[in-house]
């Protein structure tokens, strides 16, 4: 009986004792956090609890495979290393992280029962540098074109914005999946014309893994017909004076030579009249000069031409204040002469209307035989006065 009764405290001494250690390990319980790193950098895994009774840690990978089992490592990869392994603290580093690596990570505490705790490592893509195709330089006036900005690797994938030269213009963009990233291309399809000679195109990549955007920058080169324009140094050419005209040309690639003629051929006085590139300089001008002058050029897409026409004036005709003071007082002469013919004819014909309306008033009393019927008359057209009554604005 003593022997029995021995044993049955003993039982119960370990029954309390199992009892106190679980209700003691309720307190214990692994904590972790979700880490983000960018792909190629190091990840640091920590689990810690806040109570221990010397009860082992362990991390395991996605595949469920045990890394570390409190400092001792399980998992033969040289890219993972302890940090920091005690009773309350399990820390593990991932060196050069990849795509593959990302998933969820378990924290196990081994106490009866064992609890865990998941960690996911999320593994950020960076996108390649972006490229720029389909344009083939130089563009003609009038080709539609194609540019196409590309980037790989991203994850999630980037965001592609495009810009003609500062403002922001809309591209059709599409993704693809490649494996775990994402393979991004936008597209622009436009029509060029020359006003789109040396526009900026540029393609920004834009992702959380970026600090600042990655760019790309193509210029177009367009190619177009030229245009010409004659500008002149003098207002009113006067005879002595030098004249100065110059031929102003648009077009890619630059039109050239610029050739000059007047009134169909050549120039008659090449001492006096002087080509030196655009220029033509006519010095000492005199009455011979008359006459349209004209230039020409040319590229390979087309020719064009522009002509003025020089009359050169007599100072001493012209006096002292020029034909610009003749010509306004002129104007200012006519002017003057129409407002008075309208104000005449306007008063005249506002005193004859004012007549008939005032003989009409009188009707009835010029038929009269004597002063009596006509006053009667005349009183009795007041009657209907309203209705003869007449307004002038």
């Amino acid at each position: 009986l003593i022997w029995m009764s021995s044993a049955h405290c003993d039982e119960r001494l370990f029954q309390g004792k199992a009892v106190a250690r679980i209700e003691g390990s309720q307190g214990q319980f692994p904590i972790t956090q979700n880490v983000t790193v960018v792909e190629g950098a190091t990840a640091n895994m920590t689990c810690r609890v806040d109570y221990n009774d010397n009860t082992s840690l362990q991390w395991s990978n996605p595949a469920q495979q045990t890394l570390f089992f409190g400092d001792k490592k399980a998992l033969r990869d040289h890219r993972i290393e302890l940090v920091r392994a005690s009773w309350q603290e399990l820390t593990i580093r991932i060196s050069d992280v990849s795509l593959s690596d990302e998933g969820q990570y378990t924290c196990s505490l081994f106490t009866m029962p064992v609890k865990t705790t998941k960690a996911f490592l999320t593994v950020l893509g960076v996108p390649g540098r972006p490229e720029i195709t389909g344009f083939t330089k130089p563009a003609m006036e009038g080709d539609v074109i194609t540019l196409t900005c590309t980037t790989t690797g991203s994850k999630p994938a980037a965001n592609i914005r495009w810009f003609r030269n500062d403002k922001e213009v809309q591209g059709s963009t599409k993704v693809n999946a490649t494996g775990k990233s994402f393979t991004v291309r936008s597209s622009l399809q436009f029509q060029v014309d020359r006003q789109d000679d040396g526009v900026a195109y540029t393609c920004s990549v834009e992702h959380v893994s970026l600090t600042n955007p990655y760019m790309t920058t193509e210029v177009l080169e367009v190619h177009y017909a030229p245009h010409l324009e004659i500008t002149h140094s003098l207002i009113i050419p006067q005879e002595g004076q030098y004249l100065k005209l110059e031929c102003v040309s648009i077009g890619n690639p630059i039109p050239e030579p610029v050739l000059w003629s007047k009134d169909g051929g050549e120039l008659p006085d090449i001492e006096r009249m002087i080509v030196e590139g655009r220029e033509l300089t006519i010095t000492t001008l005199n009455k011979t000069d008359n006459g349209t002058y004209r230039c020409e050029a040319s590229n390979h897409l087309g020719t064009s031409s522009a002509e003025y026409i020089l009359f050169v004036y007599d100072p001493n005709a012209l006096g002292q204040h020029g034909p610009d003071h003749a010509l306004i007082g002129g104007v200012v002469a006519v002017v003057v002469f129409i407002t008075l013919c309208l104000i005449i004819v306007l008063g005249r014909y506002l005193a004859r209307h004012k007549g008939t309306y005032l003989t009409h008033e009188a009707k009835g009393a010029e038929d009269a035989p004597d002063a009596d019927t006509a006053i009667i008359n005349a009183e009795g057209n007041h009657v209907h006065a309203e209705e003869k009554k007449e307004y002038f604005i």
